[in-house]
């Protein structure tokens, strides 16, 4: 058995050809490996969101090798890359993307009933402390309540790998905090590893490795051998 999810090796994107070539990602290389929480940091254009959307399927490198498993990600059609995206891959986003006509658990029962082994919308729900809000819609939500939707609504279908672009941009301290604590509790309770990109370095203290982005290139990685709890985190 692999003792990592995800493998990159020398992944480079880039936009356009000739002089008016752009590279987004200049060969990094990285592991993400079973039931860790990876914090991505750097600064924007660094490369963080084009990481994320190759781990995701949301794009396709233009060279190097992105394995998840014995396959290569880079090489799927689009048709693979759709199932790679259902079946694998959870997200999470800033702006949390909930269909406004729609409850708590509609917008969650519409991510379960495309994804065959799906949990149920009431369990997840009960998980992210929602159990009693189920039956109201995103307008009668705060922020933090929402992006706890948004959570279940990754979760439900047993993700291998859940990903985050940054999940407390546009939260309060106090939401960002709760935010960052029920990632943590997700990754402990369904054990899928964790990605998550942010400008916010705090967040950094509560990973198990943090990958440093500038210029396309992950310039360093750091492992953190006493990660903080969320409720230590100085937000």
């Amino acid at each position: 058995m692999s003792d990592w999810v995800l493998k990159g090796t020398d992944v480079s994107r880039w936009y356009g050809d000739g002089e008016v070539r752009v590279h987004a990602l200049n060969g990094v290389s990285f592991e993400i490996c079973p039931g860790e929480f990876v914090v991505v940091l750097g600064p924007s254009g660094s490369g963080k969101s084009t990481l994320l959307n190759l781990l995701g399927g949301m794009d396709s490198a233009s060279g190097g090798e992105l394995l998840y498993g014995e396959k290569n990600l880079s090489e799927m059609t689009a048709l693979e890359l759709s199932s790679y995206r259902r079946d694998v891959v959870g997200f999470v986003f800033q702006f949390f993307h909930l269909i406004p006509t729609l409850t708590a658990k509609e917008n969650v029962e519409l991510a379960s009933s495309i994804t065959p082994g799906s949990r149920s919308a009431d369990e997840v729900l009960e998980m992210v402390g929602l159990a009693e809000r189920k039956e109201h819609f995103p307008a009668q939500m705060s922020g933090g309540e929402q992006q706890r939707v948004s959570i279940a609504r990754a979760i439900v279908k047993n993700p291998s790998i859940l990903l985050c672009d940054e999940p407390t941009g546009a939260l309060d301290s106090k939401n960002s905090l709760a935010v960052v604590k029920l990632l943590l509790d997700v990754r402990d309770q369904i054990g899928c590893p964790v990605v998550t990109i942010t400008h916010n370095a705090e967040m950094a203290k509560v990973a198990d490795r943090v990958f440093y982005m500038k210029d396309g290139q992950i310039i360093r990685v750091e492992k953190n051998e006493h990660p903080l709890k969320a409720e230590e985190l100085l937000w």
